[in-house]
């Protein structure tokens, strides 16, 4: 990557941008990153820049802005109403006052965000979550492994020429923290913790949150008020087959990782009994399992619909484990459960973790 200073004279998305975060910093230049290779000439950096700014208030960090995931330059995409993908990355990262230059992983951050915003199509939006399989800084010993996404506080959308962008700002949490999220509410999680991460500023030095007994105490009085918000998992190993059998009951095996399985098992506690179903995401197959006064499957072309009592989430939750194996569940014996071995790999293709 090399600094640059130099723009496309015709970029009203760019200086949209740019205006957007002046009234915050009207007398600094910001440090500027953009790629050596764009993009669109076959480089491997998706934004065509990131900027950072230094803040001493309320505790001394940086401020982060991508350039890229908007339309910079002119209107390529159908949908008027918004420009690309209808949103740009912020994040707040905590320094030493002293600091003279941020840190060059937060731009790989960001680079391997946009890179995965590119290749999926999938955006992100204000409270939706990502597990980073690892720490956020590679090679560095902290407890900051996943993100939440929040609307950057100071900045609100923008209406540009090519459409309205969004500033989605990105929330380091520690794992156990994610997951205590996950239990209640993203947004409601994240207010929580705002009276001690101001302007949820990530600082990667910082102990989980949880460790604190009132912080854990709100998240679990709040999970077991509301349930949980969380509506959706996606696991890459997770699929369905329907089989019939002479003479007897057909039968339904669903496959699912094995690094989900706890998940699965806490978010059906909290969402079935509130009324809420809980939607499981494959590659290629979906499950969608509510809340019944009877068991019952139906198998829908890609979709199975799965309904359960309150009794078999029970049972569900005392029999299925995170290890490899075939397990059945009593109450749901036309279903069986295929647990399968779960690799986690960091951002580089490792293998950090087995799982099952």
């Amino acid at each position: 990557m090399t600094t640059s200073d130099d723009q496309d004279d015709a970029a009203p998305g760019w200086d949209a941008i740019t205006a957007a975060f002046k009234p915050l910093y009207p007398d600094q230049e910001p440090r500027h990153v953009g790629p050596v290779i764009p993009w669109q000439f076959n480089g491997n950096d998706p934004l065509d820049g990131i900027s950072a700014w230094k803040r001493l208030e309320p505790v001394p960090h940086w401020h982060f802005v991508s350039y890229g995931l908007s339309e910079l330059y002119d209107k390529a995409s159908d949908d008027p109403a918004l420009s690309g993908y209808g949103f740009e990355l912020t994040f707040r990262l905590a320094c030493d006052p002293d600091e003279a230059d941020p840190p060059a992983w937060a731009f790989s951050l960001f680079q391997n965000l946009a890179r995965y915003v590119f290749q999926s199509g999938n955006v992100f939006e204000d409270g939706h979550w990502m597990n980073l399989n690892g720490p956020i800084a590679l090679e560095s010993d902290t407890l900051i492994g996943s993100l939440a996404f929040v609307l950057d506080p100071e900045v609100p959308p923008i209406e540009t020429l090519n459409g309205r962008v969004a500033f989605i700002q990105l929330v380091g949490l520690t794992v156990d923290e994610e997951a205590a999220g996950k239990r209640w509410d993203a947004r409601k999680m994240l207010d929580t913790l705002l009276p001690l991460m101001p302007l949820w500023i990530t600082d990667i030095a910082r102990a989980s949150l949880l460790d604190r007994a009132d912080i854990r105490a709100s998240l679990d009085a709040g999970s077991a008020r509301d349930g949980s918000s969380t509506a959706m998992l996606f696991n890459e190993a997770l699929g369905w087959t329907h089989q019939s059998r002479w003479l007897r009951a057909d039968l339904t095996t669903v496959t699912i990782g094995a690094n989900h399985v706890e998940n699965i098992l806490t978010l059906l506690r909290l969402r079935l009994p509130f009324g809420n179903e809980l939607r499981l995401i494959g590659p290629e197959k979906y499950i969608l399992i509510e809340p019944g006064e009877t068991n019952g499957l139906e198998p829908e072309k890609e979709q199975l619909r799965v309904h359960l009592t309150n009794a078999t989430v029970e049972a569900l939750a005392a029999t299925l484990r995170p290890r490899a194996g075939i397990y059945m569940v009593p109450g749901l014996d036309t279903m069986r459960w295929d647990i399968r071995q779960t690799q986690i790999k960091d951002v580089e293709g490792k293998v950090v973790e087995t799982i099952g």
